[in-house]
């Protein structure tokens, strides 16, 4: 439909099939009367943060719709809203209404179906909810534009609202008419999609019919199967979880030098968790070094860990001290159910010598030389406490330094090989003792309960702040209403 405007001879189109009373020309802002065709006063241009335009289309909820005319609302002096008149293809009726930032989609309601407990009552009934009144606010028509059905009237206007959560009920009294709409909350984001807008006001404030952040029974919802699936999953790890200690093993050093040794075979079952693994080693004054890879059997994947066993300990400005300990322990987390085995290296501080009972040794002359079984020679002098090693007798005997010119002055004439002809032991292995091998004990881990819990709890406390954090939004929401259902301060 196109009409021409009697004054300035603009043509008004709009894409939209319904029956005009009035139009406000778009260039010169005259209302026109269609029925006369003559200018019955001129209005103001809406320019007021209004975001769309006359004949934009949009679709809100699947239904396509023009807008066919824009009011600017004024209460007081300084507070304006806007209202977006919209027709679908059928020629119904739908509103937008925005103020601060925010917005909501209306559309015409019987009166007959809004029903008052009585007639002073500040609730109203509508498809069996009760709406609470809002606020009472009276208003004029500041700037108008587009094309309408009815006859706008510029006196006074009185709207009351009543809210029940994101929707409510808008009574208008106008012209000596009273008329109804049902209103919904509709997100900004929704609408800058629905009519393809590049800007949109900011909030200000909190809408009447605002929601809250968070959709508290939905996240309930949400958190109560969670929970449910967090119990059915704990108890499933509580009833398959081998909780014993699956390896257990003392190793001597000496087995294990400069080489990897396979342990025996174990199996976890269950949900995955953390190995943990002690190793204990008698060291003092000294360190050791144990080297542990977790094979997966049927994967061959490897978890490798070094661990250092260090303990220290004497006596310094009369005080005693100590660090270090002889007992490392160490998890390796996230070990899921399967057949594994160690692959074990472990190294020692070597001691400097050892008084092997089997040695053989000879004193003279405050000298004492000392062959151990292995071919080695210690040299003392116990005067000097002076002490040198040689690694075989010969090459004592042909030491050229004043140790050597000692030894020879001290035992001259003397077959110092007869003296210390120590036949060697035969080969028997050294009992593992605390000092010379290392304890190495893995347990797979019993059901921890603390992850569990502290998610529970977690989930509580968030349930609990959100109904906190909602209370107290409602409480902003209705603090500029005069009606408000919570204790104002």
């Amino acid at each position: 439909m196109h009409y021409t405007c009697p004054l300035c001879k603009t043509e008004n189109k709009i894409d939209a099939d319904f029956n005009i009373v009035e139009y406000v020309c778009r260039s010169c802002s005259n209302l026109i009367d269609i029925s006369k065709n003559t200018s019955t006063k001129v209005v103001k241009k809406p320019i007021e943060s209004v975001v769309l335009e006359v004949g934009q289309k949009g679709i809100i909820n699947e239904v396509e719709y023009s807008v066919a005319g824009i009011i600017i609302r004024k209460y007081g002096s300084d507070i304006f809203w806007r209202e977006y008149y919209l027709k679908d293809y059928k020629g119904n009726n739908a509103f937008l209404s925005e103020s601060d930032g925010h917005w909501v989609f209306l559309k015409s309601i019987h009166k007959e179906d809004v029903k008052r407990k009585s007639w002073n009552s500040l609730v109203v009934e509508f498809n069996l909810l009760n709406y609470r009144r809002y606020e009472t606010t009276e208003c004029h028509i500041h700037s108008a534009a587009g094309f309408f059905e009815d006859a706008l009237d510029f006196g006074l206007s009185t709207y009351k609202e009543y809210v029940n959560g994101t929707q409510m009920i808008s009574e208008e009294k106008s012209n000596g008419e009273t008329q109804y709409f049902f209103g919904q909350h509709i997100s900004k984001y929704k609408v800058k999609k629905a009519f393809k807008i590049q800007n949109l006001p900011n909030y200000t404030g909190i809408g009447i019919v605002q929601p809250y952040y968070v959709n508290v029974k939905q996240m309930i919802n949400i958190f109560c199967v969670a929970a449910l699936l967090i119990c059915l999953l704990q108890l499933y790890v509580y009833t398959t979880r081998t909780n014993y200690p699956v390896f257990e093993q003392k190793i001597k050093f000496e087995d294990v030098k400069n080489k990897e040794m396979v342990s025996k075979s174990f199996t976890l079952s269950g949900g995955s968790a953390p190995l943990k693994v002690k190793v204990y080693s008698g060291v003092d004054n000294s360190w050791a070094n144990v080297q542990l890879s977790l094979v997966n059997e049927s994967t061959n994947e490897i978890v490798y860990t070094s661990k250092d066993i260090e303990q220290y300990h004497g006596v310094e400005g009369g005080e005693s001290w100590s660090e270090g300990n002889t007992t490392e322990e160490f998890n390796l987390c996230g070990v899921s159910s399967g057949k594994y085995h160690f692959l074990i290296s472990a190294e020692r501080q070597e001691p400097l010598f050892s008084n092997d009972s089997s040695s053989a040794s000879v004193s003279e002359g405050g000298v004492t030389i000392t062959k151990d079984p292995s071919g080695f020679i210690n040299v003392v002098n116990s005067n000097t406490q002076e002490s040198v090693s040689f690694g075989d007798l010969k090459t004592l005997e042909n030491d050229q330094s004043s140790f050597g010119s000692l030894i020879r002055k001290t035992f001259e004439g003397k077959n110092l090989d007869s003296l210390l002809n120590v036949k060697p032991l035969p080969a028997t292995p050294e009992p593992a003792t605390d000092t010379n091998s290392v304890d190495i004990k893995a347990t797979w881990l019993p059901v921890s309960f603390w992850n569990f819990s502290i998610v529970l709890i977690l989930m509580t406390v968030l349930v609990i702040g959100c109904y906190w954090g909602r209370h107290l939004f409602n409480v902003s929401k209705w603090k500029n209403s005069s009606n408000s259902p919570y204790p104002q301060s």
